[in-house]
């Protein structure tokens, strides 16, 4: 079936051609009634209009890329919902794009999706060192870093950061409270700035809380529920094992839950768990698991700001005129750090 166009319209309502392309726009160049009789035409004869004509007129696609490390990470598939949540509201669509983590894949994706003329870029926990930050400059569209693993900025970048370094803290003291004085943590990828923060959260509590701190009870993770299982064996050879861990992310807490219950150890009264995120599954685990929030919602909605005022050249909403974000988490209380929930 051949699409209908604005000449067919122009045809049918007897007017030239752009004055039906003014009365589509909504334009007050044409009377009220022309304007609701070509509309009403339009619709009639199942009109479409080209979205590539539409954007060569705007100058705008309507389009944001977003780039993750992985879809199957349930933290990102979260923050991708609601960035494109937002996204429909302002009638924009979403081109999903994965990295694979590697640091060159996620710099070609970005410059795929500038290719394809989108208006914006999303990238979630970008992997992407300081020596990009020319390249990503050169390709003209704002690009928003989502839990960036770099510290940068430029006039095209942006970021929206949880304070990692708070929630470190957070979680810790939650653990201090109740009790605990042989506290691990099991990182996430050495790497990773976030890691680096959220350690340097909970070792400035145990200092604070005249704990001291304890190499031996830093255990090596990877951010996965794989690495989560392997860090436990670590923790039990212990000559005095931990009471509780703070973990990097919710995927290793996971891991470590599976672990201590194949082995028989019972959370929370042989040991404590917190994890970070708060991902959607984390009310459902077994024994449910106490967390560190991020504003996931926030975060996505946040971004998808951040892109289209940098496009009309404002500054992001409410943000005394900075280019960017830094959110606070919230602790969760759950199953796994106290045996019932109870008030953060």
């Amino acid at each position: 079936m051949v699409p209908v166009s604005i000449k067919d319209i122009a045809k049918n309502a007897g007017v030239s051609h752009s004055t039906v392309s003014r009365a589509l726009r909504d334009s007050p160049l044409v009377a009220e009634t022309t304007r609701a009789r070509i509309q009403r035409l339009a619709r009639e004869m199942g009109y479409s209009p080209s979205s590539i004509g539409r954007s060569l007129v705007m100058g705008r696609t309507q389009t944001i890329g977003v780039v993750v490390t992985a879809i199957t990470d349930p933290f990102i598939a979260e923050i991708v919902q609601a960035i494109e949540d937002k996204a429909r509201e302002f009638a924009y669509s979403v081109i999903l794009t994965s990295s694979g983590a590697e640091p060159t894949r996620e710099f070609a994706a970005v410059d795929m999706l500038q290719s394809k003329r989108v208006d914006g870029v999303i990238v979630i926990s970008s992997r992407i060192g300081a020596s990009y930050v020319s390249d990503l400059e050169r390709l003209g569209v704002p690009v928003v870093l989502v839990n960036n693993h770099q510290a940068q900025s430029g006039p095209y970048i942006l970021a929206v950061n949880v304070d990692n370094h708070h929630g470190g803290c957070v979680a810790t003291e939650h653990l201090v409270q109740l009790g605990h004085r042989r506290i691990a943590y099991i990182t996430g990828p050495a790497e990773h700035s976030d890691n680096r923060e959220r350690l340097a959260g909970y070792r400035h509590v145990l200092t604070q809380a005249g704990l001291g701190f304890d190499a031996a009870l830093v255990v090596d993770g990877t951010g996965t529920a794989s690495g989560g299982e392997q860090a436990l064996p670590g923790l039990l050879a212990l000559a005095k094992p931990p009471t509780a861990v703070f973990c990097y992310n919710d995927m290793t807490a996971v891991g470590l839950l599976r672990a201590a219950r194949r082995v028989g150890l019972a959370v929370p009264q042989d040991m404590a768990v917190v994890g970070f995120d708060d991902i959607a599954l984390a009310a459902y685990f077994y024994p449910s698991l106490t967390t560190v929030a991020q504003p996931i919602v926030d975060m996505g909605q946040f971004a998808v700001e951040m892109v289209l005022t940098s496009l009309d050249g404002r500054n992001p909403p409410d943000q005394d005129a900075r280019p960017d974000i830094l959110v606070q988490g919230q602790l969760v209380i759950r199953e796994s750090s106290v045996g019932r929930p109870g008030p953060a």
